[in-house]
């Protein structure tokens, strides 16, 4: 038999003795501390008596720590609103424009428009409306496929208060290219150009859209325009061109136009040598790469965690892994701290070449020195999952759990396949309400292959009740 938990069913007597014991009678003042309580308490109360478990936690509310908890749970919008809404009612705090920004990227990830445009609402009525919090929704709405949306909030901008200039247009280009849009930014950049004067930065974007479509000659045109109309490439520019020319397989060609920018008198940065060692390790020239990262450090070019990793990631492909222990050494001795994305790169090749347990045991190594992301946990839980042990892949949820980190949805689909892999509908159930709680919406995937488990138990009721669940997240009309 599956039980789904019915939270409207809990005694209020059970529920606010729950609340009793997350709380504590002292007041909490380090901003880190006030943090940590605050994530527990949302991790383990239920929704129906949140603001009583906070209430109790006497905390003092600040801008700092508002804003540490809503990025805490960005990827867990409602809970994140939920405690958005505590805090606005606590004496002597006002949220900050971060905050509300914070909150409306929230919001928009998991498709809740309406609450949004509340929230812009409110800002409007208090003078805190900016470019930057219409350029947010412009790219949250492209990268949900709503081009007519992001097209919206543009038009609107003025009816707010909020003037039409070079930096919401290049907010907008921006929004369509990085959801490969390009062609109705580009559309719309030829419609406007009597009312913006293109700076370098909408070029680049132009540039960058039609390098990911990816078009070259659409990409050589928009730079043969930039230079024509009298706007000089700069130092991103330069990068962009780089990354298209060696996503194009023009590895080559890309090195002249790094030798153009030292006759041009514009140094190369870490980040363009990080494309270019990247690119000769996809392509399995590792000397190159050993070469051109030499080359960077004899110019003086300091390197950073991103050229590291490309190296890294270089000697990854062809099982090096003698020279990725070198490297590592040396970040060491350089005072360059590895991030999540350096163990991310060994762990997915390790993963890749089927050494699994040497995979786990970075994974172990790598959470005493630095804190893994959702990618890292996604993997990990991926990795048992698919080794048939779902105990380990449980073992790594309940470290993350411990960690108050919250899963993405791509964490949650991971685990929920392998339960639903193993037969075990029960726990899969509970994850998914959880995840749907959390306010992320399961993937069709995802949900389609629970759902198909839970008819061939003739469990129809519990279906049913997990659409429900769902459908309270699907309320999203474009709303101003």
């Amino acid at each position: 038999m599956i039980k789904i938990l019915d939270r409207r069913k809990i005694s209020l007597c059970k529920l606010l003795w729950h609340a009793k014991m997350c709380s504590t009678s002292e007041p909490i003042h380090e901003v880190a501390d006030v943090t940590e309580t605050v994530c527990k308490v949302m991790m383990s109360s239920p929704t129906v008596t949140l603001d009583t478990a906070l209430d109790q936690t006497g905390v003092r509310v600040s801008p700092e720590l508002v804003e540490n908890i809503l990025k805490r749970f960005e990827n867990a919008g409602m809970s994140a609103f939920r405690f958005f809404e505590w805090a606005e009612k606590q004496r002597n705090y006002t949220h900050t424009i971060r905050a509300y920004h914070l909150m409306i990227e929230s919001l928009a990830k998991i498709r809740q428009y309406q609450i949004m445009w509340d929230l812009v609402n409110a800002m409007r009525k208090k003078g805190m409306l900016n470019v930057e919090t219409f350029c947010i929704i412009m790219r949250k709405y492209a990268r949900a496929h709503k081009v007519d949306e992001a097209v919206y909030t543009f038009n609107v901008m003025d009816k707010y208060d909020v003037p039409q200039n070079l930096a919401g247009f290049n907010g907008l280009l921006s929004a369509l290219c990085k959801s490969k849009n390009v062609r109705k930014a580009q559309e719309i950049f030829d419609s406007m150009k009597g009312r913006f004067d293109p700076d370098s930065k909408t070029y680049s974007i132009l540039l960058e859209g039609w390098g990911k479509a990816p078009n070259l000659p659409k990409a050589r045109e928009v730079f043969r325009e930039m230079v024509s109309v009298g706007c000089s490439p700069d130092i991103v520019t330069y990068g962009i061109m780089v990354d298209i020319l060696c996503k194009a397989g023009r590895v080559d060609e890309a090195v002249e136009v790094v030798k153009d920018m030292d006759a041009n008198n514009c140094r190369p940065t870490s980040f363009i040598y990080s494309v270019l060692v990247h690119t000769y390790g996809v392509e399995d020239r590792i000397e190159d790469a050993i070469d051109t990262f030499l080359e960077m450090e004899r110019k003086g070019i300091k390197a950073d965690v991103v050229v590291y990793n490309a190296l890294i990631g270089a000697f990854c492909k062809v099982n090096r892994f003698k020279n990725v222990h070198r490297v590592l050494k040396e970040m060491e001795c350089n005072g360059i701290t590895p991030n999540s994305r350096t163990c991310n790169v060994i762990i997915s090749s390790l993963i890749t070449q089927g050494q699994t347990d040497r995979a786990f045991g970075v994974f172990r190594r790598m959470i005493k020195s630095c804190e893994p992301d959702a990618d890292t946990y996604t993997m990990m839980i991926k990795m048992f999952c698919e080794r048939n042990e779902v105990e380990m892949a449980l073992k790594i949820w309940r470290y993350m759990k411990s960690k108050k980190f919250v899963p993405s949805m791509h964490t949650f689909s991971a685990l929920i396949n392998g339960l639903c892999e193993k037969g075990n509908v029960m726990k899969a159930c509970v994850l998914l309400e959880e995840m749907i709680e959390k306010g992320i919406r399961p993937s069709r995937v995802t949900f389609g292959r629970l759902r198909q488990l839970l008819i061939k138990e003739g469990r129809e009721d519990v279906l049913k009740f997990l659409h429900e669940k769902i459908n309270l997240l699907v309320k999203e009309p474009l709303c101003d």
